[in-house]
Parts: C-alpha cells; structure tokens; sequence
C-alpha cells in the first residue's frame, strides 16, 4: 500500500487526536512519523500509532503538557515536557537549542520527563537546516545484555548527528547502539519475517532469528557498543536527574503511567570555529569524496551518511510513502487501541 505523505500525516494526527491529543501534538507527531517512514525508517513510523494512541488513550501520555524551559546558563538550559509525547517536546527544545546556539556559539539542552521521541535524526535534521551542527541521544528502556553479561540493562540507546553542506544537503547519522534498534524487531514481527541471528538473543540467552522469541539485543560491535550506551544513558538519564539502567521505564508494562524518559540536544555553530562558507564546502567535499571511492566487491558504490534515506524520500515523495497493509488498515479504522501493549513483559515488546 502506498499513500502520499500528506495523506499519511493526515491519516496519523486523525488516529492521534481521537486518542486524545490536542490536533497541535497530533501534527506534531505524524511530522516526525512520516519523516521517518519517508525516509525507509518503517521501524520508527506509523507502525508506531497503534502503540502510541494506546498509551494516549489509557493515560500514560499527558494530553495537554504544561511545557517549561529554564535556562540554566549562557549555554545550557532544561527542557520539561510534563511526560506530554517526546516528538514535540524534542522538536520545541531544538528550537530552543537552535536560538541559543546562533546567539553563543553552543548550546546544550537537556530535554526531561518525556514519552518516546521517535527517530532522532529529525531534530538534528532541524540544527543542520538551520546552519548548525546537531547531535542527539537519548535513553530507553532495558533490553540490551551488556557485554559479558546474561540479563538486560540497558536500552537501545540511540546517538544521531547532522551537519549542513551546500545546497540543502546534509550528512545525517542515526543509529542505535544495539546490532538493530527495536524498532527492527517489531518491523520483522509485523511482516512476519526472521531476523539475522546476530541482532537478539532469547530467553536462555542464545541467538535467535524468530523476532517473536527475542528477549534481549546485543550491542553493536560489544564492548564498544556497550560503552556508548553507558554514555548516552549518564548524558541523557544521570545528568538530567532521571531514572537509569535498569530503572528506566518500561515503554510497554504500563501504558497509565507517564515514562519519564531523558534525551539531550547539543547543537553547535559553526561560525564561532570557522567560516560558514568554507564549513558547508568541507561538508560537500566530504560527500563528493565518499561517492568517489573505489566500491569494494558486491558494493555498486560508497554512499555518505544519510544519503540513501534521502534518495528513498525524493522516492517516495514521488511515488507515495510505502505502507504494511494492516498498519493502512489500522490508520483508516475507527479502532482506537485494542489492548495490544499494556501490561506486556518488558521484553514481548
């Protein structure tokens, strides 16, 4: 099924705002949905909107959040958003990043008591349409072995990172800092698809290619993966006053409470370091140069960070935005929730 992005921004906010939402955050919230569903990222989209009007619904989502930001220096500031949905409290904060880094060359923004904010890679998207250097992370809930260890206690953790070069383009990098964000897991759930054994593990501890049987994800790369989601967690959870490890909420055990979660903004200008100019030309070289590298065998060619996920959005924004028929289905029913997540084991996700 394939719908243009304006039918499925209005499709989402409809299926939002009837679970609660004012229409302001329901918009705000299909925004950062299509972005990623346009840009192939169907583990961060409207697969999403079942979960999401569920918890709105049942209450674990305040409806109309009393939004504060207090500046705690020239530089830093905090951001609460009243566990209103993370993908416009994220959204406001950037902007708030934004003026405070054009105005004194940095600014860190800690962004606290939210929902789940969806993929990052729209608020550093935001900085680097603005000229700027944007990096973000956030916490999430445990499902992750650390390296060497048998139980969960981390979250997927992701870190995303945006810079502007010439003519609109931008390197953009999203990652988690698990093998596959969870979001991965229930994409393959929801086509009824294995997975490749090195993403999860199951109940015993063993790798697993049934998505239905993963109980935890392994971090990328091990030690190094989990060292980076050590630090996303002090940055965006211990630094912010906030739940951490193990203690983070569950984002599915119980959808009547708010979750709390932390995510962090740095946003950085790069006229206080160098000149613009000759910044967004580096940038663009730096793009022109990976495109231009020999490609190892079975590889067509080297892609920068980003690029692919930009060519499937002037795809898409051509031939229509690609939809799992029973998300499609979901979206056009008067079906609000169906009880489908709350009060799931930690890992039935």
């Amino acid at each position: 099924m394939r719908v243009s992005k304006e039918k499925l921004k209005e499709l989402i906010s409809n299926k939002l705002h009837k679970a609660g939402l004012t229409e302001e955050h329901a918009a705000g919230v299909a925004d950062v949905l299509v972005h990623a569903d346009a840009r192939g990222v169907h583990s961060h989209g409207a697969m999403r909107v079942e979960y999401y009007a569920e918890r709105i619904a049942k209450g674990g989502i305040t409806h109309n959040p009393n939004f504060t930001f207090e500046k705690t220096g020239p530089s830093s500031a905090i951001f609460d958003g009243d566990n209103g949905v993370g993908h416009v409290a994220a959204k406001l904060a950037m902007d708030e990043a934004i003026k405070m880094a054009k105005e004194n060359g940095v600014a860190v923004v800690g962004v606290r008591r939210i929902g789940h904010s969806g993929a990052l890679s729209y608020f550093v998207q935001q900085a680097a349409e603005a000229d700027l250097i944007g990096i973000s992370l956030c916490q999430s809930d445990p499902m992750v072995v650390p390296f060497g260890g048998a139980e969960p206690y981390y979250g997927t953790n992701p870190i995303a990172f945006a810079a502007p070069g010439k003519d609109g383009k931008h390197i953009t990098f999203d990652m988690a800092t698990t093998v596959q964000a969870w979001g991965k897991i229930l994409h393959a759930r929801s086509k009824n698809e294995q997975i490749p054994e090195t993403w999860a593990v199951d109940s015993n501890g063993e790798p697993t290619t049934d998505p239905f049987k993963v109980n935890a994800l392994l971090p990328i790369s091990g030690p190094k993966g989990y060292g980076l989601m050590m630090m996303v967690d002090v940055l965006s959870g211990i630094l912010l006053g906030l739940p951490f490890g193990k203690n983070v909420s569950s984002m599915y055990h119980d959808l009547t409470e708010g979750r709390n979660l932390g995510q962090l903004h740095i946003v950085i200008n790069p006229e206080f370091f160098t000149n613009l100019d000759t910044f967004k030309e580096a940038i663009s070289q730096t793009m022109q140069d990976l495109n231009d590298i020999k490609p190892a065998p079975g590889y067509n060619q080297v892609y920068y960070p980003g690029q692919r996920s930009a060519e499937r959005e002037a795809a898409y924004e051509k031939d229509g935005i690609e939809i799992v028929d029973h998300i499609y289905d979901y979206l056009t029913s008067d079906v609000i929730h169906n009880n489908a997540y709350d009060h799931k084991s930690p890992f039935a996700k």
